[in-house]
């Protein structure tokens, strides 16, 4: 038993050293691409690194609860402890996995994301929403009751559904950099695929939600907020217009970018 603690604990620490050490790495190199971009920035009006420093700091601190929720989910596989045999991983099956994991994950979200801005649960959420320009650094800024709350998926999801480790594994890479980019406040993914009828959100969609505060509670995906009526009812227009401010920018300046403001 002691032996299966130690080794929980140093899963656990090298999962905290490799997110918090890639969230510096990538925030502060995003931070020196994004200078060179501002037609992208969604609220070009406010400036939200003022908050760097605080929400490095509280980042510092939810990403312990963050890595130990991944770290106890990832024990548990690599030991067995799941109620089911993982299914086979071949070529065709591993992508379907991992797109299933994404949605779960993301009806998991809306749902304990929405129960944060109601009663007794919005005090614990509402150092999430003191960035309202959120930005690269603002993806992990929460307290330890939302960071539970929100990447438990991570331990208890895995031991009920058969994904198998390496899934559990891209699929948390792959939210750690989508989280920080969608953030960012600068666009990324504004186009067809992001507005109605389709199904993916784009930068603007979250960033709405930190400005807004009630509207667009999912993460990956709109539907949710479609299905339940929570979508921003200017969201559509507004990811229209930020993909028609890059692409007018792009072709006034021909590829030209100007610095942003630094004060």
């Amino acid at each position: 038993m002691a032996a299966a603690i130690l080794e929980f604990l140093g899963l656990w620490v090298l999962t905290y050293v490799l997110v918090f050490g890639s969230y510096l790495a990538f925030g502060w190199a995003f931070t020196a691409w994004s200078q060179r971009h501002p037609e992208r920035k969604i609220q070009p009006k406010r400036d939200g690194q003022k908050r760097r420093a605080k929400e490095i700091r509280a980042s510092a601190r939810s990403l312990i609860v963050t890595c130990g929720c991944f770290a106890g989910g990832l024990f548990c596989m690599l030991n067995g402890w799941t109620l089911f045999e993982p299914w086979a991983l071949t070529w065709w099956s591993a992508p379907l996995m991992f797109g299933a994991s994404v949605i779960l994950f993301d009806g998991w979200f809306y749902l304990v994301h929405r129960l944060g801005h109601t009663g007794p649960f919005m005090k614990y959420h509402v150092l999430h929403h003191q960035s309202v320009a959120p930005t690269v650094w603002s993806n992990y800024s929460d307290t330890f009751f939302d960071a539970f709350t929100q990447q438990g998926y991570f331990l208890i999801v895995p031991l009920i559904v058969p994904f198998g480790w390496p899934i559990l594994v891209a699929h948390r890479i792959f939210d750690h950099f989508n989280g920080m980019i969608g953030h960012s406040g600068f666009e990324f993914a504004a186009g067809p695929s992001s507005r109605t009828p389709w199904p993916l959100a784009s930068v603007t969609f979250h960033d709405m939600h930190h400005s807004t505060f009630n509207y667009n509670y999912a993460n990956h995906f709109s539907f949710w907020d479609r299905v339940f009526g929570t979508i921003h009812p200017e969201y559509d227009h507004r990811c229209a217009a930020m993909e028609e401010q890059i692409a007018t920018s792009g072709k006034s300046d021909g590829g030209a970018k100007t610095p942003l403001p630094t004060s």
